[in-house]
């Protein structure tokens, strides 16, 4: 069945009952701790003045934010990410402690400052933090006082910003990988404890490593594993102290399922012990895909007379997992990676990533929505709050921890990636959702990736949880690997793709038939239309190499990206549109597509059925449909009368030259169980109203001066269906305690016409003639007059910081006015500090539910072993051809006679298919000829891929399979002018660069298969 987006955009899970979040104060085990939000009543200021950090330094006329807050969030899709703004931004913040802290610990947690901060407390300098991406900690016990205190952060985000120590610039302050949202752009917390103490895991600024929390001797059968935990504890007090460590386990409605001791120890003081403590648990909820469940597991510390003096809560889930096989298990099932890569800036238009985890748990929902089971954070590690998210939704995640493209040369830009890397593990270590550590988005030396595996064996050795790099394919050290764009397979560690199918479309340009008629251009330009079409032939190619399909099988791959990203733009817009979802969350076909393609572990389940785009053109248009469905067949109705079954590619259905005519078009597929499901789109009337649709967090709209409420606008005819044609521009008004963020469309707010003529000399070939034009457009940012795009814009209204009545109206010409009022919740607030955490009202997502019961592959195939291999040239590197390593390659020398590979079984077998990855595969087709002991089972060019072809025979029985060229070979682009990174070449890409063109048989890995039930 399909989700609809009505439905993702409140979260189908099971609320927790019990709020807590790593690292925070226990809300169900009463100690001194206290932890508080540290977010609201902040002011900042655009300019540089050392006062600023004083005591007494005058902020009155300062702007009020509530974190996070970039200085510059107004430019997020309003100009490339190349020139946003830069500059020294000040933060300053007074508060009140409460009567009631413990006289211990005052530790600030920053999540994270974009690129360095100092900060001041009272006027004293108490810490700093310059590499941009990780959370880091301050203690300010020594600054603080009775009554008022300020606490003042300057942020220095300027592109060239070097580290003070070395002189050298971080990897990652990269412009096209890492948009620059600078200032405080997440939150902080603010944390309290007595003298002895639970650390947190902030490793470069506190040298504190936090808690620790695994499982293994999983029994999933019987719901049962030992979970073990450790906990840093530290005394800062003035004598020896005697404690004890325990741990309290509690379920997701908050029930304690289990309460155990561990280590008892004296700790000296000014000095750090780790104590640990576990236990064998039944009756447990394994996390898995879209079944995000959690635990709260509370460390308890107490003194020597048995009194509690800390109490952590972390919460946590427990999952099984395997990397071995070329598979990806969990919870003892293969599970085929299927999703999306994503800038971990993850932004929203006019708000950049100043945005309520409620949001970014509506974005992510919409990846696990669409069937998608993993998210890449692409180069530098993901916000705490989106992580977190991931836990709660059951995505997995790719963890990087910083880079831009390529391995360091200089020993401290490596030494600063190691360091973010320990850093990042140890403060994402608990999170179930993290799979993968991403150690470079290129491969890296096998020196340096034994410097990543040590730190994982060091700081995370019981997670589950394997470390690798792009690119990684002959790696011994890596323990996952994969190209970018291309296929691979393995039958050892699990190869993926990171980034496969990069082409671009904005929403707002659907069909060669829609308005505003944009002609596709497929590099880097297409319209949704073609797109769509795209990802479905490209998903074909990975599906095909699912596991099952013999010992060697392709792990998954992830497609970039997942939104449009305000960064390394390629087309005509100063902003990237490679999303299945816009900027601002509204889908375009593409991930339709997906979600009818991707449900299922490995084999596509359910039943699935989307068609593209609309029924509403005008007379005489003669278009083809396009229908992606997981089902056998795919009939056409149109009026009630058939136009027959769709031409099958895999996934997509194309029905050719369908003539227009108003009505209804429906289609119907069939499935194996003989099942149906259909869908059916109706030509819509003339716009005639407009339709407002509000979207809050599960706490309403909260009044925080940071909470957002997101607003649809639809135009729709008479019968209330939205007009997918429509591009009516909207004038909004909004009045009340609110700030208007407003929406994005192509254009710009000041009404300056595009240019018809191309002006750039640089002009990529295949893009419209119109290419740079807008680069110089806002796209409607800010502006309180838009147009809907395809019948529908989207808008964000922020809430003030005090509660009251809010009223949006939309108005647009001869189609009246829509309103809507929505009333802001006071939050409650005192002395600057708040115990209102709104992650705490997010729930966990179940609705997938557990890991199957049921194996999840099914074995089409099995691998013929191959007893000894000959060529007719360059013998000593036959074995290349199959070995299991796509860095290996056997060619032949050049010559007609030569040009022939033999494969030798041990007995004779049942051959019935090869898979083959031939150099240069996406360009370059060989002529070959297939024999099996002699007699032809096989005869043709072979065609051009992303990585393998798929070559069936009538299954014959041999002992000796020789696959010879019968004609030279030539090179020619199958897939038009895809540019995978700057300056790479095709040639490069797939290896043909070095082996040229002509009588050159050139096997990267073939793959012998015959048909499961054999008999000779």
């Amino acid at each position: 069945m399909k989700k609809t987006l009505g439905s993702l955009l409140c979260v189908a899970g099971l609320a927790a009952s019990d709020p807590a979040i790593a690292q925070r104060a226990s809300t169900t085990v009463a100690s001194p701790r206290q932890s508080f939000e540290f977010s609201r009543d902040w002011r900042m200021h655009v300019g540089d003045d050392p006062r600023f950090s004083g005591e007494k330094a005058n902020d009155a006329a300062w702007r009020a934010v509530t974190l996070p807050r970039a200085f510059n969030e107004d430019q997020a899709f309003a100009v490339g990410g190349h020139d946003h703004a830069e500059g020294i931004i000040w933060y300053r913040k007074h508060f009140h402690l409460p009567v009631t802290a413990p006289r211990g610990r005052a530790l600030l947690e920053f999540e994270g400052v974009r690129q360095a901060a100092d900060i001041w407390v009272n006027g004293t300098k108490m810490g700093f933090s310059e590499n941009g991406v990780m959370a880091f900690g301050v203690d300010i016990t020594s600054a603080l006082k009775p009554g008022d205190n300020v606490a003042a952060v300057r942020v220095d985000n300027h592109w060239d910003y070097r580290e003070r120590a070395t002189g050298s610039k971080f990897q990652w302050e990269d412009k096209n990988f890492f948009a620059n949202f600078g200032g405080i752009n997440k939150p902080v917390k603010l944390h309290l404890t007595g003298p002895v103490y639970q650390t947190l895991p902030l490793y470069s600024t506190l040298g504190t490593t936090g808690a620790y929390i695994w499982a293994d001797g999983f029994d999933i059968a019987a719901a049962a594993a030992t979970v073990h935990a450790s906990s840093q504890v530290r005394n800062e007090s003035e004598a020896p102290m005697a404690v004890s460590y325990g741990v309290v386990v509690r379920d997701l409605r908050g029930k304690v399922i289990a309460s155990f001791n561990g280590d008892r120890q004296t700790i000296a003081p000014g000095t750090a012990a780790t104590l640990y403590a576990q236990q064998r648990l039944t009756g447990l909820h394994f996390w898995s895909w879209g079944y995000g469940y959690l635990y709260t597991v509370t460390g308890v510390l107490k003194d020597a007379a048995g009194r509690v003096i800390d109490a952590v809560d972390t919460r946590t889930g427990f999952r099984a997992t395997a990397f071995d096989h070329g598979v990806i298990k969990l919870n003892g099932r293969v599970l085929q990676l299927k999703g999306y890569a994503q800038r971990t800036t993850n932004e929203w238009p006019a708000v950049g990533p100043d945005v309520p985890p409620w949001m970014s748990d509506l974005s992510n929902a919409l990846i696990t929505g669409s069937n998608g089971n993993l998210v890449r954070w692409m180069h530098v590690t993901p916000a705490k709050q989106d992580v977190l998210s991931a836990d709660r939704l059951g995505l997995i995640q790719a963890m990087p921890a910083g880079d831009s493209e390529g391995d360091p040369r200089d020993d401290v830009r490596w030494k600063q990636r190691l360091a973010l890397m320990r850093d990042a593990m140890i403060y994402n270590r608990n999170n179930p959702s993290i799979l993968f550590y991403e150690s470079g988005n290129k491969r890296i030396t096998e020196a340096h990736m034994a410097d990543m595996l040590a730190l994982k064996r060091q700081w995370d050795p019981n997670g589950g949880r394997v470390i690798g790099s792009r690119e990684m394919l002959g790696s011994t050290t890596a323990e996952y690997g994969g190209e970018m764009l291309y296929i691979n397979k393995s039958a050892s560690k699990p190869l993926w793709q990171m980034e496969y199918s990069r082409d671009e479309g904005a929403r707002a340009y659907q069909d060669d038939w829609t308005p505003p008629f944009h002609k596709d251009a497929p590099d880097y330009n297409r319209n949704v239309e073609s797109m769509a079409v795209e990802d479905a032939r490209r998903w074909l190619d990975y599906y095909d190499q699912r596991p099952g399909g013999g010992d060697r099988s392709n792990a998954g791959g992830v497609k970039i990206g997942f939104t449009d990203s305000n960064s390394h733009f390629r087309g005509d817009n100063n902003y990237r549109r490679s999303g299945v979802v816009d900027g601002l969350r509204l889908p375009k076909d593409p991930w339709y597509v997906h979600q009818s393609m991707w449900d299922g572990w490995v084999e596509s389940g359910g039943h699935h059925l989307h068609m593209i785009g609309h029924w509403t053109y005008g007379s005489g248009v003669v278009k083809p449909v396009y229908v992606t469905s997981n089902g056998d067949s795919v009939e056409l109705f149109l009026n009630g009368r058939s136009l027959g079954k769709g031409t099958r590619e895999g996934f997509l259905f194309t029905f050719k030259d369908v003539a227009y005519a108003p009505g209804t078009l429906k289609a119907v597929a069939t499935f194996k169980d003989g099942r149906t499901a259909e869908q059916i789109l109706t030509t819509a009337g003339a716009p005639v109203a407009l339709r407002l649709t509000p979207h809050t967090g599960p706490r309403g709209l909260v009044a925080d001066g940071s909470d957002l409420m997101l607003v649809d606008v639809e135009v729709v005819d008479a019968k209330a269906q939205r007009v997918p044609t429509a591009f009516n521009p909207i004038d909004f008004t909004l009045d009340g305690p609110a700030e208007w963020r407003g929406g994005m469309a192509q254009g710009d707010s000041s009404g300056k016409p595009r240019s018809t003529v191309a002006v750039m000399a640089q002009q990529t070939p295949g893009t419209t003639s119109t290419i740079g034009t807008a680069r110089g457009e806002d796209n409607y940012i800010l502006s309180k007059h838009l147009p809907v795009e395809l019948g529908i814009n989207r808008v964000l209204v922020r809430a003030g910081m005090t509660p009251g009545t809010i009223r949006l109206t939309a108005t647009a010409p001869r189609l009246g006015s829509a309103s809507l009022t929505m009333t802001s919740k006071a939050v409650p607030i005192s002395g600057g500090l708040s115990t209102s955490f709104p992650e705490d009202a997010q729930p966990s997502d179940l609705s997938r539910g557990p890991t199957p019961v049921k194996e999840t592959v099914v074995q089409r195939a099995r691998t013929i072993p191959v007893a000894a291999i000959t060529a007719g040239s360059n013998r000593a590197s036959a074995g290349n051809a199959h070995d299991d390593d796509e860095a290996t390659t056997w060619s032949s020398d050049g010559s007609p006679g030569t040009a022939w590979i033999e494969y030798r079984f041990a007995r004779p077998e049942r051959v019935s298919a090869l898979s083959l990855r031939l150099t240069g595969w996406r360009i370059r087709a060989y002529p070959i000829r297939v024999t099996l002991d002699g007699k032809v089972v096989f005869e043709g060019a072979t065609s051009k891929s992303l990585g393998y072809v798929n070559l069936a025979m009538t299954p014959a029985i041999g002992s000796r399979l020789r696959i010879a060229l019968t004609g030279p070979t030539a090179d020619r682009d199958a897939f038009g002018n895809i540019v995978e990174v700057k300056n790479d070449k095709v040639a490069e890409s797939v290896g043909a660069n070095a082996v040229p063109a002509g009588w050159r048989l050139s096997i990267v890995e073939a793959d012998i298969l015959g048909p499961l039930a054999t008999s000779r």
